[in-house]
């Protein structure tokens, strides 16, 4: 009874059904990990990165020198600082253009400082729907799985006489890991989407933040620069 019940003796001797859906949910499983791994990875290195910008960017450095060292990195650089290159860049080109208004500078360095937000968050989120269809869908593959198995499991019970407890239990049990493997692949999935979507929304509000008080500074500067 206890070797009818092993795992990979009940695999073993599953349909082919059973077993197609249990090494589906373990790719998917594998893949979900991979995902988990690169992407706690990289959130933590744009929390690191962005946290020493801000750090510089609030230290009395020099607005130019901040943009000269931002487009002269090759790598390295975080989503906070490649926002503040783009309004910067933005700012000015249109001062090379001899362009004096305050609203028409501004508005331009607003504009390229959401575009490279948007493309940011993107990139943040990049893989995250991955991880939401796993732990959606994987349940309901592996429930799949277990009802097929269940049918299969009946199907051959209907051609004997007597039927017992032995004879039942390992066609079941075989049906039930389909349905263990899917919640093996989906739960850490959810967990990890939660995780990482809730860090995603944190930094995009820490750097729409940031782009307003830029926005705030360039205003102020302005200001200053404009004769009354």
């Amino acid at each position: 009874m206890n070797q009818d019940l092993d795992i990979v003796h009940l695999l073993l001797n599953a349909s082919w059904v059973v077993q197609a859906v249990v090494v589906l949910l373990l790719g998917v499983s594998v893949a979900s990990w991979a995902v988990i791994f690169g992407k706690a990875a990289s959130l933590n290195a744009v929390h690191k990165r962005n946290a020493a910008f801000e750090q510089a960017f609030w230290s009395g450095t020099s607005m130019h020198d901040l943009y000269t060292a931002a487009i002269q990195k090759t790598n390295g650089t975080g989503p906070m600082e490649r926002i503040f290159a783009a309004g910067m860049r933005e700012f000015l080109k249109l001062r090379e253009r001899r362009i004096a208004e305050t609203n028409v500078l501004l508005e331009g360095a607003q504009r390229a400082m959401r575009a490279s937000f948007q493309r940011e968050v993107d990139a943040m989120e990049a893989q995250l729907s991955f991880l939401g269809s796993v732990a959606s869908v994987s349940p309901y593959v592996g429930l799949f799985g277990t009802v097929w198995g269940i049918m299969h499991a009946f199907t051959g019970l209907a051609a004997l006489e007597s039927v017992t407890l032995a004879t039942v239990a390992p066609g079941i049990a075989e049906a039930l890991v389909a349905t263990a493997i899917g919640l093996f692949a989906a739960i850490p999935a959810v967990v990890a989407y939660n995780r990482f979507s809730t860090n995603v929304d944190r930094a995009a509000s820490h750097m729409d933040t940031f782009a307003d008080e830029f926005s705030n500074i360039l205003q102020r500067n302005l200001s200053a620069q404009t004769p009354t």
